[in-house]
């Protein structure tokens, strides 16, 4: 579903070249569940920001079923990432002046649904990650496993095949982060979705498919 071919990413900052990524080759199936570790600061995060198309590449490609996205216009690069790539960051990043459902419904705005359509895609998927008497609850009024409930809900509103999680339990205390772990897992298992997880959690890891890490710009198995 996913090949990383020849991947690099070059930053320059203050005239000194920096080499965080150096020729990473990943295959990743449909369906599969990947967690990528490593220290902080071994470009893990950059990767995945470049995996859901939200950077360029120095040099390399992505092909997602065979098909270099990189190629692509800008307008059908957000457009695919719009549908077919769900994510979820650490810091959530809720509007905090919109209630739960608000939140969730707006990928499903960008899109084009209509506002019936997307408040009931929204009711059913905070239904799902059991948010259900959440939903007029803004940000403030929830708790961090609340809201990065919310943070996945709003992820899957689209129905993505692939979803991105940076450090999704890095925040939270280990029960809470347990129940998020949970449920990532069982929203691969059981729709089938792509899970990509970068994360520290040694315990979240150990229940993927497979785990890689990522030291010195370059992959490694684990």
């Amino acid at each position: 579903m996913i090949e990383v071919k020849d991947l690099t990413k070059t930053f320059v900052k203050d005239g000194n070249t920096i080499e965080v990524l150096k020729g990473l080759n990943l295959d990743i199936a449909q369906g599969d569940s990947l967690a990528l570790c490593g220290v902080s600061g071994a470009g893990k995060s950059t990767f995945l920001t470049i995996l859901g198309i939200l950077d360029q590449p120095t040099s390399g490609c992505i092909l997602y079923n065979g098909v270099d996205v990189f190629e692509w216009r800008e307008e059908k690069q957000a457009e695919f990432r719009n549908r077919t790539i769900g994510f979820v960051f650490q810091s959530h990043h809720l509007l905090p002046e919109f209630t739960c459902l608000e939140n969730t419904l707006m990928p499903a705005l960008i899109h084009g649904l209509s506002m019936q359509e997307a408040r009931t895609r929204a009711e059913i998927i905070l239904t799902d990650v059991g948010l259900s008497d959440r939903l007029r609850h803004k940000p403030g009024e929830l708790s961090g496993g609340e809201q990065q409930r919310v943070a996945i809900a709003r992820a899957l509103i689209m129905e993505p095949e692939i979803l991105l999680a940076d450090e999704p339990t890095g925040n939270l205390d280990s029960e809470t982060g347990g129940k998020i772990q949970h449920l990532l897992l069982e929203l691969n298992r059981t729709k089938r979705i792509t899970l990509v997880v970068v994360t520290h959690n040694r315990s979240l890891a150990e229940r993927m498919s497979y785990v890689i890490g990522l030291q010195d710009g370059r992959i490694y198995d684990l």
